[in-house]
């Protein structure tokens, strides 16, 4: 949640962040329900002084006197106008919470200003795009896909977009995930297994409600989300809670399944690997002191690009623009690798710094050595990586004449083998 002090002395500032970001928040409401918020707390603040007043007046005079008697029935009636105050507040509360959870945060300085993806930046490039199999195709109509990675029969079991890995799919899958762990914990992150369905407080936290329903799996009964990343349940590891400020920054990853319902998906940039519904991803995810926040951004990206170089993919790095961040975000970089069947390059990984909003819904703080009062840390994270894409790039990129694929030498420990061999 973006810090109400800056909606109420800089209103501009947020509408000017909405017209960047191109999100649709009406900043008017918001603040008139503010000011009706704090009116009322102001008003009940009175009528809880008078009450008090009232008290001490009773208290010095003789009981059942007519000044007694008449300060008594004084009494009832303003306690009946606190009560009857005190539910207004509550409810005027209420709608700004529910309100304020409708503002973005604000865009870093250094976000480039844009409103369509041709806009974002290419901040750095490595490898090389020709170097990679001159056999490549897409990894769909490589001969002996579906015998690894089968479409038609998760569509039977589950529907579109839920695959079943068989077989080396599934060996290279696993292969995959090991390595990204075990490179994260290489880089200082302690491994988690978060649960992979939340509740509404902890989707609330992260900035997935109310901006991402749409996008995620919801059961019925409970109110629990599937998660879309393992980022939700990751971040409220520490929620209501205050940290030791000494244990900054701290480092964390995990692996989850990740679901999503990607509603209007279609077409060609959706086939095969390119959009699921459910994928295996590992997240890799920060809390920090808020004078590290950015350096602690590209020291995480950084630890995601390692694993690329390792994987030989040639990729991308884009900073993104104010119209590409996502409602919580105030930085993100994309990383994308070459895929070379596609000839078309794939995000494999979304490196974003939330400075304090998620926390401030989250209340994680720390305590100030300093001055003593807890403050809001700032949470960064980054996928380090998303299979899928990964994997379609490898299968592309990897393709040898006699159509089996190269499994570079950082997986082989892991996958046992040095190709990749369609059954």
């Amino acid at each position: 949640m973006l810090d109400p002090k800056i909606l109420r002395e800089s209103p501009e500032t947020v509408r000017d962040a909405i017209r960047k970001k191109g999100n649709d928040c009406d900043i008017d409401a918001v603040l008139a329900l503010d000011t009706e918020w704090r009116a009322a707390l102001t008003q009940v603040e009175k009528l809880r002084a008078a009450q008090k007043a009232a008290n001490n007046d009773m208290a010095k005079l003789p009981k059942g006197s007519p000044e007694f008697i008449a300060k008594v029935a004084e009494m009832k009636a303003v306690s009946a106008q606190v009560k009857e105050q005190d539910v207004k507040v509550k409810e005027l509360e209420e709608r700004w919470a529910k309100a304020m959870l409708t503002v973005p945060n604000i865009p870093h300085s250094s976000v480039p200003v844009g409103r369509t993806p041709e806009e974002n930046v290419v901040d750095a490039t490595n490898g090389d795009v020709n170097a990679v199999s001159p056999c490549a195709k897409p990894h769909w109509e490589i001969p002996g896909f579906d015998k690894i990675i089968d479409f038609g029969r998760g569509s039977k079991v589950t529907g579109a977009g839920f695959p079943f890995y068989v077989g080396d799919g599934a060996r290279l899958v696993r292969a995959l995930l090991q390595f990204f762990l075990s490179e994260g914990a290489a880089n200082g992150y302690t491994e988690v297994m978060p649960p992979i369905f939340v509740n509404v407080a902890s989707a609330t936290a992260v900035g997935q409600v109310p901006d991402k329903e749409g996008m995620m799996y919801k059961t019925v009964d409970d109110d629990f989300y599937a998660v879309p990343t393992a980022e939700t349940p990751l971040t409220n590891f520490f929620r209501d809670e205050i940290v030791d400020e000494a244990a900054l920054p701290i480092y964390r990853c995990a692996y989850t399944p990740c679901f999503r319902r990607e509603a209007g998906s279609y077409g060609k940039d959706v086939r095969g690997l390119n959009r699921l519904h459910q994928f295996d991803k590992v997240e890799l995810l920060k809390w920090v002191h808020p004078t590290q926040s950015y350096i602690e951004l590209d020291k995480l990206r950084d630890d995601a690009e390692r694993i690329l170089v390792k994987l030989g993919l040639p990729f991308r790095r884009l900073l993104m623009c104010t119209g590409d961040l996502g409602f919580s975000q105030a930085k993100k970089y994309d990383l994308e690798v070459w895929a070379a069947g596609q000839k078309r390059w794939l995000e494999v990984s979304s490196c974003s710094n939330f400075e304090s909003f998620q926390a401030r819904r989250a209340q994680i703080r720390f305590r100030n050595k300093e001055t003593g009062k807890p403050e809001l840390v700032h949470t960064i994270n980054g996928s380090g990586l998303a299979v899928p894409r990964v994997l379609a790039a490898l299968l592309e990129n990897n393709l040898e004449a006699d159509g089996r694929v190269r499994i570079p030498e950082c997986l082989q420990p892991w996958f046992g083998k040095s190709h990749l061999v369609f059954a």
